[in-house]
């Protein structure tokens, strides 16, 4: 199979669906794989670096469209992108379809095969290729917290661990899966007082037996979510269904009640963000103000960081790649009912049943879109 890797065109994104070691590992399998000139350089891998491997350089994203049969990316297709898919072309990204009804539009059109990062599953129930993404995120949540605490960025004039004599900022994270523990390791380790809100008390229970007295575990309901909320100085919202549109937990009177220059951080923005007053934003311009709170909603938290982010990636994506280039689409799906979930659209059909229901379309077994 041929492999292309085209360079990230979304503001401020500098991973790369590919790092030279997978490039070698593909290659060693056999297959032919093609990078976008300049495609690594956000990770310090020069085109000399794929050569090296083995790859094959292209000048620009349109010879990597046309030559490939498998596209691997990082973020979801832009317009631009999305029109040179084909029928014929396999794509493998994240695409959080659900609350982005245009992008799956134009997916449906292009007949393509369009496998989500973010809907694959393991045995444990868990979402692998999501996962390294989410550390990632939840330790970024706090430090751009902190950050945006700060007087000089619109922030209440708090350090978040405090000093001897003075308190530290209360820190309230909203679900304890992977970006809440992510976050709360953080917001631990720096001395904050720190709480998480969660319906699960599964989740609760390990939580408090992984930080002890150090972290406030409550259930989560209307009454204790208002409690938290209002009277946080940080509140990171770590909230996701899989598939599916977050919900909304903080409302917008719940923000209008918060202390001004308090700060919010929404993890789930990829998914609609799981805040009312949520709106996606960019690393150039991370941030704006709602009722005087600060709301920090980059879609693409972990782009900053993406030497870690793209390794880490690297580590989970590979052997799945290595699966759809060995065996080929309906035999890797067929063989791997954990994979085919992350199957969310194939020759004009949708295939994930939290998108169709969010967005309207028939809802057709993966399996049998392939046929």
């Amino acid at each position: 199979m041929i492999i292309g890797c085209p360079t990230e065109i979304k503001s401020n994104e500098r991973r790369v669906g590919l790092t030279p070691n997978s490039a070698q590992e593909l290659r060693r399998a056999g297959h032919d794989v093609v990078i976008q000139s300049g495609a690594g350089l956000g990770i310090g891998a020069d085109d000399a670096a794929y050569e090296m491997v083995g790859a094959k350089i292209m000048a620009d994203a349109a010879a990597v469209f046309e030559a490939s049969e498998m596209i691997v990316k990082v973020k979801e297709p832009q317009a631009v992108e999305r029109a040179m898919l084909r029928p014929d072309h396999v794509l493998f990204t994240y695409l959080h379809l659900a609350p982005d009804p245009e992008q799956t539009a134009d997916l449906v059109n292009s007949g393509a095969t369009c496998i989500a990062y973010e809907t694959v599953t393991s045995a444990k129930g868990d979402l692998p290729l999501l996962a390294p993404m989410s550390k990632v995120a939840g330790r970024m949540s706090v430090q751009a917290g902190a950050y945006h605490l700060e007087a000089p960025q619109g922030g209440a004039g708090l350090l978040l661990g405090g000093v001897p004599g003075v308190p530290p900022a209360s820190v309230v994270v909203i679900g304890g899966g992977v970006v809440g523990e992510n976050a709360i390791e953080m917001a631990v380790g720096l001395g904050a007082d720190c709480s998480v809100l969660d319906r699960d008390s599964h989740v609760l229970d390990r939580l408090a037996k992984r930080f002890g007295p150090a972290l406030r575990t409550i259930h989560s309901n209307a009454a204790t979510t208002w409690e938290a909320v209002v009277n946080a100085d940080l509140v990171i919202g770590a909230v996701l269904v899989r598939g599916d549109r977050a919900p909304k937990i903080v409302s917008e009177d719940m923000v209008k009640a918060m202390r001004p220059g308090s700060v919010l951080v929404d993890v789930a923005i990829d998914q609609g963000g799981c805040m009312e007053t949520s709106k996606a934003t960019t690393h150039a311009e991370p941030t704006y103000l709602v009722h005087d709170v600060v709301h920090y909603c980059v879609a693409n938290m972990p782009g900053a960081v993406p030497r870690t982010s793209t390794y880490a990636l690297n580590n989970e994506t590979l052997p799945f790649t290595l699966a759809l280039a060995n065996k080929g689409v309906r035999g890797a799906l067929e063989q791997d009912e954990y994979l085919r979930k992350g199957l969310n659209v194939a020759n004009g059909k949708v295939t994930e049943p939290a998108v169709a229901d969010e967005l309207g379309y028939e809802f057709v077994a993966p399996l049998d879109a392939l046929d």
